[in-house]
């Protein structure tokens, strides 16, 4: 079942599914969702209590990296810092044929376009790696990272 937020990855119900997706915090929600299903797993005696803490522990760092990815996320890089690279690259690049047609003549030309390229990609660069979370072809496959951590669950309770 694949909703757009790696929700199939969770063997969720669909009720469960629902209910998480009409949350706005949906981490929150599947951290609520897992600590049922742990404290129904120590109702029928599947788990100890010592199991619930250990499980416990990690709900709780999962929960803390999700916060700090959320911090990454919903800081971007401030207007004014991006507006002053943007001024900065224009003016060195425009400055730079003057430094440099005395020593190169004609060939400060292609020397300055191509510094031109270099500073211009690497704020490119720098705005596409802003937002690591998303769906974009260069953002972090959370998706496989969350298949890979199911597997390794899913071999530790087995």
């Amino acid at each position: 079942m694949r909703d757009g937020k790696g929700l199939e990855l969770l063997d969720l119900e669909p009720e469960e599914i629902e209910e998480i997706t009409e949350k706005t915090h949906i981490p929150n929600e599947i951290g609520r969702c897992i600590y049922r299903r742990l404290f129904e797993l120590k109702t029928m005696g599947e788990l100890t209590e010592y199991d619930v803490l250990l499980m416990d522990i990690n709900l709780k760092t999962f929960s803390d990296i999700t916060g700090a990815c959320e911090r990454i996320k919903n800081t971007p890089i401030p207007y004014s810092y991006s507006l002053f690279l943007k001024k900065f690259i224009f003016i060195y690049v425009t400055t730079m044929p003057l430094a440099f047609v005395s020593s190169f003549g004609y060939w400060s030309i292609l020397l300055t376009t191509f510094v031109f390229y270099v500073l211009v990609s690497m704020e490119v660069l720098a705005e596409e790696i802003e937002d690591p979370f998303g769906t974009d072809e260069n953002d972090l496959p959370t998706d496989e990272l969350a298949s890979k951590i199911k597997q390794g669950i899913d071999e530790v309770l087995s």
